[in-house]
């Protein structure tokens, strides 16, 4: 097997890890009780999305989420609900940071021990950085879950 071999095996896992999640998420539901929500709209695809927070003492007990949408924004919604579940609001933040740099470079360079591990399980939407118009996709759930954990009820993917 090559390097190009094995890197095409990789991209195609990662595709099947997005459409599996873009078709079947597992966390797309409106949280009967819930401690702050936000909307996230990107009005130059369609994609929307609304996140539901609710906390458990100083962490994020649960996320769900409705969206409307492509794949990608599906499945970064449903991949950010199962990854910032038990953090605390500072990880959770640090982690979109570091995953908005991965969507936008397809690398992390200031990504730390903190979210190495979480951030991993994000690694299939890395290859949004080559399609620079599909990174706000894969960020709006993230503007939106940033916006109910600051109080604000709407996001924008900017």
């Amino acid at each position: 097997m090559t390097q190009t071999d094995s890197f095409d095996d990789l991209r195609d896992l990662y595709q099947e890890v997005i459409l599996d999640h873009g078709r079947r998420p597992r966390h797309a539901q409106r949280l009967d009780a819930f401690d702050s929500t936000a909307k996230g709209d990107n009005p130059m695809c369609g994609d929307r999305v609304q996140v539901w927070v609710k906390y458990d003492a100083d962490t994020i007990g649960r996320v769900g989420f409705e969206a409307r949408g492509c794949a990608i924004s599906v499945a970064s919604a449903d991949l950010m609900a199962e990854t910032v579940q038990g953090r605390s609001q500072t990880d959770a933040r640090a982690l979109f940071a570091a995953f908005r740099e991965m969507a936008r470079t397809g690398i992390c360079p200031t990504c730390n021990a903190a979210v190495a591990d979480a951030l991993e399980r994000l690694a299939p939407l890395s290859g949004v950085h080559e399609y620079p118009s599909r990174v706000k996709c894969a960020t709006l759930p993230w503007h939106a879950l940033i916006a109910a954990l600051d109080g604000t009820k709407e996001a924008s993917s900017e």
